[in-house]
């Protein structure tokens, strides 16, 4: 008999807490550094107005954040569900959550690339196709941004589909969206330079993102877990 699993459950316990507490003081602390700027935003997106909520990048934050009580409402039904239908406790609510994650965490990054510049449709469009030229010109914040457009696709797609567990896949997903997004903002002239470099450093953030996710892939042995258990026949 082993007396080890019953010692090593408590610090298990234990970490989980803490990294949980860790997060949410990140957030909170993230929240009260951007408050100000949030707030300016809040009246303009509480009345509705397109104007200076849903055409900034303060009132598109506000909006992910008011939507994030939703999206976890979502996670807690879809995962119900498939507990219901037989999935396991584990499996339901991780699938659950790498999808409303993906949707959640890329549509307002998506938003804010599509936003259209001072002179969309009247200044001539413009495409960079060097590598690295582009780098020294987005700067630190630039950078930062543009590793985080398809973090998220990153992190919970291998997590939900086992077809793009593997990191070759993630990044050929980060640069295939990422190229459709240059050629979207070249084709609506919204007045942003499409860049090589912009594809190059959304792949790299998806695949970061991804290797962070990594003990949480979903292997081809597991895709048929999804499928509901059969019940028993009761015998009469």
């Amino acid at each position: 008999m082993s007396h080890d699993a019953p010692l090593s459950a408590p610090p298990r316990r234990t970490r989980g807490i803490v990294l949980v507490s860790l997060a949410v003081l990140a957030l909170a602390s993230a929240l009260f550094a951007i408050r100000g700027p949030l707030m300016m935003s809040a009246p303009r997106c509480m009345a509705g107005r397109w104007h200076g909520c849903y055409d900034t990048f303060n009132g598109v934050v506000l909006m992910t954040l008011v939507a994030l009580p939703v999206a976890v409402l979502v996670v807690w039904a879809l995962a119900y569900r498939r507990q219901t239908a037989g999935l396991g406790s584990t499996r339901a609510w991780r699938t659950s959550l790498a999808e409303v994650g993906m949707v959640h965490g890329t549509v307002p990054f998506l938003w804010l690339t599509m936003m259209p510049g001072l002179a969309p449709g009247v200044a001539p469009r413009r495409v960079s196709l060097v590598p690295l030229r582009d780098l020294v010109a987005m700067g630190t914040l630039g950078i930062i941004g543009n590793l985080l457009v398809f973090a998220a696709l990153g992190f919970f797609a291998p997590m939900r589909f086992a077809a793009l567990a593997s990191v070759p896949r993630i990044l050929a997903l980060g640069a295939g969206c990422s190229v459709l997004v240059e050629v979207a903002q070249y084709v609506l002239w919204l007045d942003r330079v499409s860049s090589v470099d912009d594809v190059l450093v959304n792949a790299t953030g998806a695949v970061l993102a991804g290797l962070a996710s990594r003990r949480w892939w979903r292997t081809p042995a597991e895709a048929p877990s999804d499928r509901p258990r059969p019940v028993p026949a009761q015998v009469g």
